[in-house]
C-alpha cells in the first residue's frame, strides 16, 4: 500500500478492509516521511505495532 492511501484510510470514518500478514488490522496513524504505520489487530486493540506501510494490503 502507498503511504498516501494508508493516510486516507486512517483519516476516514469508514472502516476499510486492510490486512497485515493476513490479519485484519486498523490503521491508527501513518508516518508518511518514514513510511511507517501504527496499527492494531482488530481482535487486539491494545496490541499496537509499527509496520512498514508497504506491508499493508487493502482488499
Amino acid at each position: 500500500m502507498k503511504p498516501e492511501r494508508a493516510q486516507e484510510i486512517s483519516a476516514s470514518p469508514v472502516m476499510a478492509d486492510v490486512t497485515y500478514n493476513g490479519n485484519r488490522v486498523y490503521i491508527e496513524h501513518v508516518d508518511q516521511e518514514n513510511q511507517i504505520a501504527t496499527i492494531h489487530l482488530l481482535d487486539n486493540p491494545d496490541g499496537k505495532q509499527s509496520v512498514p506501510v508497504n506491508s499493508l494490503e487493502e482488499h
